[in-house]
Order: structure tokens, then C-alpha cells, then sequence
């Protein structure tokens, strides 16, 4: 992990109003870091990174903390309030935009594969609701575009021009 990677996850947690909500806030824009970096062709030398990242977290919050136990607490229930903060999302928009807001819900649900995969539990839940509800917000928003696209009048040729 470089510094520069860093001191925006921090900056993203000292957008939180207390030590709770910043603590969520560091847990969330650290795991959609470290889900979109497993977005790559390349080979990934996961003891190597979960190592820096690890090290970071012990600086950050202490000891009893690791990345995996971020990933989980990205598949639970607890995460929910924080993907709705207005005020996380606005912090994670402008301090870490390399990962795009919008590719949150996708992340998720990589995250929730993955827990479902190793631990073979049920993935339903309040992350999966949460999922779905973007999704269809999405699809709202894109058939509303689209409709106010059709709903634009096409210029109308000049009623003045001459003909030929």
C-alpha cells in the first residue's frame, strides 16, 4: 500500500462524526480498495498484500482487526448504514476516485461470492438487499434518461427555408 493510498482511505475516515462512524468509514473505503484491486489480469501475491494491508490496519485501528475481518464486516449487516451515509459516499466520492462510487454495489457482491464460496454461507441478507435496491435504482435512473431523451422534440426543419 503507498502512502498516497493511504492518506485517502484516512481522509475518507475523518469524514465520520465519531469514532464509531469513522471507524465503519475506514472498514468500508478499505475493502472497496482492496476488492478493486483484485480486479486485474495480473497475478496477485495475496500474502504480500494482505500483509500491507494488514500492517496498515494494526497502525489505523489496532490489533483484533484484519483484512479479513473487514471483508467480513463488508458482508454483515453492520455495513448497511455506513453504503447509506450521504456523508460516506460524498468523502469516498471525492478522496478515493479510483474506485467509482457507482462500482460499490458490483464490489459488493464480489465480496459476498467470495464469503459464500470459502464459507459456503447463505449470502441473503441486508448487503444482498442493499445490492438489489441499487440496482433497480440504477434501472430507474437509466429508463428516466432514456425517457426524457425521447421526450426532447427533435428541431423541426425552418419553416422559412426555401425549397428546391
Amino acid at each position: 500500500m503507498n502512502p498516497e493510498l493511504q492518506e485517502k482511505i484516512l481522509a475518507v475516515t475523518r469524514c465520520g462524526v465519531d469514532r464509531h462512524e469513522a471507524t465503519g468509514f475506514f472498514r468500508v473505503a478499505l475493502g472497496l480498495y482492496y476488492l478493486s484491486g483484485l480486479m486485474t489480469k495480473e497475478t496477485l501475491d495475496f500474502k504480500r498484500l494482505d500483509r500491507q494491508f494488514n500492517r496498515f490496519i494494526y497502525h489505523t485501528i489496532g490489533k483484533g482487526h484484519s483484512i479479513t475481518s473487514i471483508l467480513q464486516y463488508m458482508s454483515g449487516e453492520k455495513v448497511v448504514p455506513v453504503l447509506e451515509s450521504k456523508r460516506f459516499l460524498r468523502a469516498f466520492g471525492e478522496y478515493c476516485t479510483e474506485v467509482p462510487v457507482e462500482n460499490i454495489p458490483f464490489l459488493l457482491g464480489l465480496n459476498l461470492s467470495v464469503a459464500k464460496d470459502i464459507s459456503k454461507i447463505d449470502v441473503r441478507g441486508p448487503v444482498a438487499d442493499y445490492i438489489e435496491r441499487q440496482r433497480q435504482l440504477r434501472e430507474a435512473a437509466e429508463e428516466a434518461a432514456q425517457a426524457a431523451a425521447q421526450a426532447t422534440p427533435t428541431a423541426a426543419p425552418d419553416a422559412g427555408a426555401e425549397r428546391d
